[in-house]
């Protein structure tokens, strides 16, 4: 590690709170952007895009709120290229110890066609609104949008003419995911090769997944000069996502004998932010996902059992302790006490203080009575289960529900709303439709269903089942979780855990509201 130099350093730009809130149904609230945000600066991010500014009140306070808090990250802002997006842009990030803009312009011949301007037309703009941003923040990055499929000689133009106006990070986003790694290292190669000033800046990749190639085509443009890469948690972003910063990072790690590049993030600290993404956003990991999958480190067939028992190393390329995984297991079960659950929880990357482990434990304790054993996944449901709720307007007190063989399921529910007990019953076509049915009429909405959807936790009949529901209403969207050894009872709590988030959005009208003001999300 002695002989490394700046040039070895690969930066990491984190874009979920920009770009991975994009993906439908992934919005995040106020709070959980702030402490998403946290976590990110915490690992070492380098870069943090908090938020498109101009967008709304919501994002506008979020980044505003992110860049005062930041300790160590730059704070990004991202704007399109006109004044009004760049002056709001750096209103928000003004407070930041280290703030950038970063802007950007559609410049392949389908995106110049959105705003109708010709190629000298689109350089004049680039000119005027890099050097405005300049002009307002010593940290500018620029991007032309669709980059990979932008003309070569109209591509080192205006990677020039945004040198000139003061960029000091030129990205190359591939925006819809078109390009192939040996196109991407020979693209960013050949830029700073050709366009004067290059070596003066930082080149970024910018990736998304649409064929599946995000990550090699991040690594490929590293190896061709990139010196940042743009990425999420999770790969999460619009359509098929981002490149994923995990994995990008653990590459560089793991396979450093041929990419002898390092980044400046805590490794161990990569599978609790994958979690806490997962839950604030909706958007669940699928389980063979590399590095934070739930089977990522897992080893089922009988050779691979029997290799990893002689040696760890015949199947594992990596250590579960390096992601953040605790490499030993301590069962708990309803004779544990605080102590071994403090443990436990710390070894999965949770601090709790005090009043927190008292409330976890009694529902730890409520939990380890319906299972014989309480496992890592039932913990780690156990603490996001019902942590969305961002008000208790609404709150499930018992439930009774009724199938028959021949007939409609029948679902009583009684529920409290702001203290004050309701109850009905309605029947469906199931328990789940029962349920949720008699929640509509104890508190009518019209919130229209778009997801529902349930993963066992852990294996068993008694595992717990964590149970995920998106509601749209109005052009607003809220995602619920919950989990429970009963399905039905869970779904009933991810409901009304929607819904309280859906009441608390409908309230906020004006300054705070989330709804987005712009015509378009798919930025870069």
């Amino acid at each position: 590690m002695n002989n490394l130099t700046d040039k070895d350093r690969v930066l990491i730009f984190d874009t979920t709170l920009r770009d991975g809130e994009q993906s439908p149904g992934a919005t995040m609230t106020h709070e959980e952007k702030l402490e998403i945000a946290e976590l990110l600066d915490d690992m070492g991010v380098d870069i943090i895009e908090a938020g498109f500014p101009i967008a709304s009140e919501g994002d506008f306070r979020a980044v505003s709120e992110i860049a005062k808090r930041a300790k160590n990250a730059v704070i990004c802002g991202l704007s399109r290229a006109n004044f009004k997006d760049i002056d709001r842009c750096a209103e928000a990030i003004r407070h930041a110890a280290q703030p950038r803009i970063h802007t950007f312009i559609g410049t392949s011949p389908l995106h110049r066609a959105i705003p109708d301007l010709t190629q000298d037309e689109m350089a004049d703009r680039i000119h005027e609104t890099v050097t405005h941003a300049r002009n307002l923040c010593d940290n500018v990055q620029w991007s032309p949008m669709d980059a990979t499929r932008t003309e070569w000689d109209y591509l080192c133009r205006v990677v020039e003419i945004a040198i000139k106006a003061g960029a000091g990070t030129i990205n190359i986003p591939d925006t819809v995911g078109y390009t192939a790694p040996v196109e991407s290292a020979d693209l960013i190669k050949r830029l700073i090769e050709t366009v004067p000033g290059a070596d003066e800046v930082v080149f970024a990749t910018h990736c998304h997944n649409d064929l599946g190639m995000a990550t090699a085509n991040s690594l490929a443009a590293v190896a061709g000069g990139a010196r940042q890469v743009e990425c999420t948690i999770n790969g999460l972003g619009e359509r098929a996502g981002n490149t994923a910063l995990e994995e990008v990072v653990m590459a560089l790690k793991v396979r450093n004998d041929i990419m002898p590049w390092h980044t400046g993030i805590d490794t161990t600290k990569i599978m609790h932010i994958s979690r806490r993404v997962a839950t604030v956003s909706g958007f669940n990991v699928q389980f063979n996902k590399a590095i934070v999958g739930k089977n990522a480190f897992a080893h089922e067939s009988g050779i691979h059992q029997d290799g990893m028992l002689k040696n760890r190393d015949n199947f594992e390329i990596m250590r579960p302790e390096d992601v953040g995984l605790s490499g030993t297991s301590l069962p708990l079960g309803k004779h544990s006490g605080r102590a071994a659950l403090r443990d436990k929880l710390e070894h999965l990357g949770y601090e709790v203080g005090d009043n927190q482990l008292k409330d976890i434990f009694v529902r730890f304790k409520e939990l380890a009575d319906r299972k014989k054993e309480v496992f890592d996944d039932d913990l780690i449901a156990l603490m996001h289960s019902g942590e969305n709720a961002e008000a208790d307007h609404l709150q499930i007190v018992s439930m009774k529900v009724v199938c028959g063989t021949g007939g409609p399921a029948e679902a009583t529910v009684e529920m409290e709303i702001d203290g004050k007990d309701v109850t009905a019953t309605a029947h469906g076509d199931g328990p789940v439709d029962a349920t949720f049915k008699a929640i509509r009429e104890i508190y009518p909405n019209k919130a229209r269903l778009q997801l529902y959807q349930v993963s066992a936790v852990t294996a068993g009949t008694d595992a717990q089942a964590t149970v995920s529901v998106r509601l749209e209403e109005d052009g607003m969207i809220a995602t619920g979780q919950s989990a429970n050894t009963d399905t039905v009872v869970a779904s009933a709590k991810a409901y009304v855990n929607a819904l309280n988030r859906l009441l608390v959005r409908r309230e906020k009208t004006g300054p705070g509201a989330d709804t987005r003001e712009i015509s378009y999300k798919d930025v870069m």
